[in-house]
């Protein structure tokens, strides 16, 4: 790979749907899918919002290791990312992230004791395309 954040922040980027995973109590993964990223930075912070009642909200602040997945099905493109998850309840950050028809998932808007968002920060990866797979360290 010749520019690692310009390929993977386009497949990010173009992907709908992401899978998350986090570590139960008995240490075991457990993987959700998830709408599209919210925001992300470079290919170091990625959000997502979720709600603060989730059992993905518990496991995190439980134990922040934490791995997302983004994959291209017509290229049979992906990329995993490995890091840690934080679970973010600021009104700053809960604003920043809000979006019009959030209210179907928040009922109480912004302020939703319910509405969490989630920074996932990553450490390493692992980028898959043409039958090869590449490991790289975030920077």
């Amino acid at each position: 790979m010749r520019d690692i954040e310009k390929t993977i922040g386009k497949l990010v980027d173009k992907t709908k749907i992401s899978i998350i995973s986090s570590v139960d109590e008995d240490g075991y993964p457990n993987t959700k899918a998830m709408l599209k990223v919210r925001k992300r930075e470079g290919i170091k912070y990625f959000y997502f919002s979720t709600n603060t009642s989730s059992i993905r909200v518990k496991q995190f602040l439980e134990n922040p290791k934490a791995c997302i997945y983004f994959y291209n099905h017509r290229f049979f493109k992906g990329v995993m990312l490995k890091g840690t998850m934080e679970v973010l309840q600021d009104k700053e950050s809960k604003q920043s992230m809000w979006q019009i028809g959030d209210t179907m998932y928040y009922p109480k808007g912004k302020d939703d004791p319910d509405y969490s968002v989630l920074k996932f920060t990553a450490l390493s990866g692992r980028y898959y395309s043409n039958f090869k797979s590449e490991n790289f360290i975030v920077e």
